[in-house]
């Protein structure tokens, strides 16, 4: 019989409820994994746990991590998915705001990671939800935002070396734009009026012509996270369509 990849799996993610995290939990059920989420979902399934956690507030992270571990026995799979961005432009943008992002990108994560990861066996895995916006690529409005994404591909090689000796792998997957609420919002802030231009304006530059499916980060997430990838640790991976191949516009045949 052939196991299920991530069969006897438990993983703890943030941000399940929709979009991007969203198409994690539906792909993490769809190999057997059992999944507490952070958010409250409406997904009907005996595999998942959930409950409204602030990933801001470590006493709440803390209070999250022991009721996973008291109704599905153990940790395996640490995703820290759950992420905002808000396009403001950097003289504008408020100190609240800039909280806003630092807060839960860069120390939700952290607090997470921090309280999950006592619990970690040897084979564990944690996947960071990083971005091509700030390591790689970057618009305007996107200061705070990029500033965390980068943030988080720092924090993935620099923890991945720490616990390589453990036996625990660190990883972080770099999308490009997907299809998710966070996006329509995003295109709403650009062009009140008209959002969808701006959606398809954005798939007309990705050389694959449209936005990522939910579900294709997911499926990547898993890979992270089974004993496939095994031998991989300290990576970011780029999802984003070749939306960072072209090196010009104008240039080519």
């Amino acid at each position: 019989m052939i196991k299920i990849k991530l069969e006897g799996k438990v993983a703890l993610v943030t941000g399940g409820y929709k979009g991007a995290g969203r198409g994690i939990v539906d792909i993490f059920i769809k190999y057997g994994a059992k999944v507490y989420d952070s958010e409250v979902t409406s997904m009907n399934s005996d595999n998942i746990i959930a409950s409204h956690v602030d990933i801001r507030n470590i006493n709440e992270v803390r209070t999250a991590v022991d009721e996973a571990l008291e109704k599905l026995s153990s940790i395996d799979i640490v995703v820290n998915n759950a992420g905002v961005c808000k396009l403001v432009s950097f003289m504008d943008m408020t100190d609240e705001e800039r909280d806003y992002h630092f807060d839960i990108n860069i120390k939700g994560t952290w607090n997470v990671t921090k309280c999950a990861l006592p619990y970690l066996k040897e084979n564990s895995s944690i996947i960071n939800l990083s971005s091509v916006t700030g390591p790689m690529v970057a618009d305007p409005g996107e200061v705070a935002y990029a500033t965390t994404k980068a943030a988080i591909l720092g924090f993935t090689k620099s923890l991945a070396a720490e616990l390589a000796s453990k036996k625990i792998r660190v990883n972080a997957v770099m999308p490009g734009y997907i299809h998710t609420p966070m996006v329509d919002n995003m295109a709403k802030d650009s062009n009140p009026n008209n959002p969808q231009s701006v959606i398809d304006g954005i798939a007309s530059a990705i050389p694959l012509k449209r936005l990522a499916t939910p579900e294709e980060i997911g499926e990547l997430v898993a890979f992270l996270a089974s004993d496939e990838s095994s031998y991989i640790t300290g990576q970011g991976i780029v999802i984003d369509g070749g939306s960072t191949l072209p090196e010009t516009t104008t240039m080519g045949v």
